[in-house]
């Protein structure tokens, strides 16, 4: 009706939600790291017209990780380089991340040795990509404390990477790849292919 009140005025109950919201988006907004923001001095690059979204689930070993411009980073994403905040690194140059990129919601780049993501490369949420893996050859100590293996990770320009995809260490996918939801990739991709599955294989190539 023209001249009546919103119906949040009369209900304490949704104006306070609605003040709960508008904070929320406000904190979001203010709480993105930008080239302007002090916690982006800590990267080894980070471009111009790039933003990290808030809240980050983790972000350690900034001063590894090299990120171009125009790239969105989704909220909840983890990108780190190495296992832990302040843990000594092999180089400063382990993960890169390109231009005009664009990493889903609550995916995780987790590099230890080397990982490149070329430019115009986009993820579905939830994409987990590392380089390191650990050995399971000896039966009498725990999986997770046995040597690990570490192995260069390349994604090629213009590819795009579905929900829920897992790209493992040592692959190469090319460039103008897309990979389906749910894949796990465990071998390299040719350019232009279209691969799905666990493990992804390839059905067509462009």
């Amino acid at each position: 009706m023209v001249g009546s009140r919103p119906k949040t005025l009369g209900n304490p109950r949704l104006w306070r939600a609605d003040l709960l919201l508008a904070g929320h988006e406000w904190l979001t907004r203010r709480a993105a790291i930008m080239p302007t923001s002090r916690r982006a001095n800590r990267f080894n690059r980070f471009g111009r017209g790039t933003v990290i979204c808030f809240p980050p689930m983790a972000l350690f070993g900034e001063q590894a990780i090299q990120i171009g411009e125009d790239t969105l980073i989704g909220p909840y994403v983890s990108l780190s380089a190495g296992m832990a905040p302040g843990q000594e690194l092999i180089s400063d140059q382990i993960v890169e991340i390109g231009d005009r990129c664009l990493i889903g919601r609550s995916s995780s780049i987790v590099g230890h040795f080397e990982i490149v993501i070329e430019d115009d490369v986009f993820f579905g949420p939830n994409v987990y990509i590392t380089d390191q893996n650990h050995g399971f050859e000896d039966p009498t100590i725990p999986i997770g404390r046995q040597q690990a293996s570490e192995r260069p990770v390349r994604i090629g320009a213009g590819s795009w990477l579905g929900a829920n995809v897992v790209v493992l260490p040592g692959v190469t996918i090319g460039p103008h790849v897309a990979v389906g939801a749910g894949s796990v990739v465990t071998k390299d991709l040719p350019a232009g292919a279209v691969a799905v599955g666990s493990p992804a294989r390839v059905v067509r190539v462009v």
